[in-house]
């Protein structure tokens, strides 16, 4: 039987950024240089695929320090931990690594100053995420408010409104952010806001990219963990742009590829957590099936890298 043509649009930047990268990189460099195991809280970077690479390794992960044993490094996700954890590991004496973003350090510098000023914070952002959850961390609780959509923006009721900031989670929609922002702006204005924006150059590239061939496709795949809410992102990104069969993908061997029989074009990306590694795993797959034409859309070239830690540079 004669394979059906189809066209794959690459959407590019996609897939790892400089700080998932430089995350990975200081588990890896701790394992070479302190040897197994080296313990981790949380998942260093929200995908499945990662963490096991980095667990064959000899890297242990766990959900707080309490399970940290004396004795052994331990590195601190890249989404942040609250200023407690730190702390915490110093009390203790354990070595940490703190593999925070930077980006995200920023928010969490721009957190301390506003209350070094006085000033309550409204922080936008989903609840529950670790990235929330270490920046609220920053300050006593109670200094900032949690808003994750317009509707909590129209509600939300500071104490100190003529003293007043925002700030914002790196991951979230760029759309999303601004429409909350609006609203923020309208009912306070004399709310600050960020010299520079906190929602990070990565994740607006990426759904730039994706936004740039979403139309042009009858299904965008988004490579990503459901908990990865950069990934989230690019799927909701995806459906406005114009491709309602947006939808997010672990592996390839969940895509049913007989679903897939009367598209001519699919759009893949992959989120900030996401190697790719995936991405080439999907293209294999699309190739056993059908009669692959790969083009690559570029939106703009990623430069960035962050420096490791010193103890690891040198």
């Amino acid at each position: 039987m004669e394979r059906q043509p189809l066209t794959i649009l690459l959407a590019s930047p996609r897939g790892f950024c400089a700080g998932v990268d430089r995350a990975i990189q200081i588990v890896e460099r701790a394992l070479e240089k302190y040897g197994a195991p080296v313990y981790v809280r949380h998942e260093i970077v929200h995908n499945r695929f990662v963490v096991a690479g980095l667990e064959a390794k000899g890297a242990i992960f766990v959900d707080e320090l309490t399970e940290v044993p004396d004795g052994v490094p331990v590195v601190f996700s890249a989404h942040g931990v609250p200023r407690a954890v730190p702390a915490e590991a110093e009390r203790r004496g354990l070595f940490y690594l703190d593999a925070t973003c930077p980006l995200v350090t920023k928010v969490h510098y721009e957190a301390m100053q506003h209350h070094r000023a006085g000033r309550q914070m409204i922080m936008i952002g989903h609840e529950g995420h670790p990235e929330v959850i270490g920046t609220m961390g920053q300050v006593p609780p109670g200094v900032i408010l949690l808003v994750e959509n317009v509707a909590q923006a129209e509600a939300v009721a500071p104490a100190t409104p003529e003293e007043l900031a925002y700030i914002t989670q790196t991951t979230l929609s760029l759309d999303d952010a601004n429409a909350i922002i609006e609203v923020l702006r309208r009912r306070f204005p004399a709310i600050r806001g960020p010299r520079s924006e906190d929602i990070c150059f990565a994740t607006t590239n990426r759904q730039t990219a994706v936004r740039a061939i979403a139309a042009r496709c009858q299904t965008v795949m988004v490579l990503g963990a459901p908990n990865s809410s950069n990934s989230m992102r690019l799927v909701e990104e995806a459906r406005r742009a114009g491709c309602p069969n947006a939808m997010l993908v672990q592996r390839a061997d969940e895509i049913d590829w007989s679903a897939l029989d009367d598209i001519r074009c699919l759009a893949i990306t992959a989120g900030a957590s996401a190697p790719e590694v995936l991405v080439e795993e999907v293209i294999e797959a699309a190739r056993r099936h059908r009669e692959v034409v790969i083009q690559e859309v570029t939106v703009t070239r990623e430069t960035i890298s962050f420096k490791l830690p010193a103890a690891l540079s040198a």
